[in-house]
């Protein structure tokens, strides 16, 4: 049976951070969706979401195993609609821990087949966050050094 992760996130924007972690788990699954959600919490985004649907398409088009979409639903609902046994999710300290765990308990409820799978981020990329990111962007510092792609 084909190993289906699905990799959620708001991805605003999608960094090296995120890149690492989807490059990573292809030695774990089949295939790996990259879900861009939309974050309740999060109102407005950045970074216009079909933007980076297309620098993230660019950033994988050599991995015919890895696709994006954009949903707004439950991250459980969306792993049953694809027939996803797994969630990768990158975590860069103990305060991610905390957040995810939740986050993946709440998951195996809603969808007792679904499994939560924690990569830990490479130390290169462990201060990358796209909420920094995001700042320095705002008031015109570089940020190419950052992300697999080139803004445009």
């Amino acid at each position: 049976m084909k190993k289906v992760a699905i990799f959620p996130g708001s991805f605003d924007p999608f960094t090296k951070g995120h890149e690492d972690i989807v490059l990573r788990g292809l030695e774990l699954f089949d295939e790996i969706i990259i879900g861009i959600g939309h974050n309740s919490k999060k109102h407005n985004r950045y970074f216009d979401i079909d933007k980076m649907v297309g620098y993230i398409e660019k950033t994988f088009e050599n991995h015919t195993n890895v696709s994006v979409i954009v949903y707004n639903e439950l991250t459980a609902q969306l792993a049953k609609k694809h027939n996803a046994k797994f969630l990768l999710r990158g975590l860069r300290n103990t305060t991610d821990f905390e957040y995810e765990n939740s986050i993946a308990q709440v998951n195996r409820f809603l969808n007792d087949e679904l499994e939560s799978v924690f990569l830990i981020t490479s130390p290169q990329f462990a201060a990358i966050s796209s909420s920094i990111i995001r700042e320095v962007h705002k008031y015109k510092g570089g940020v190419e050094e950052f992300l697999p792609y080139t803004l445009d």
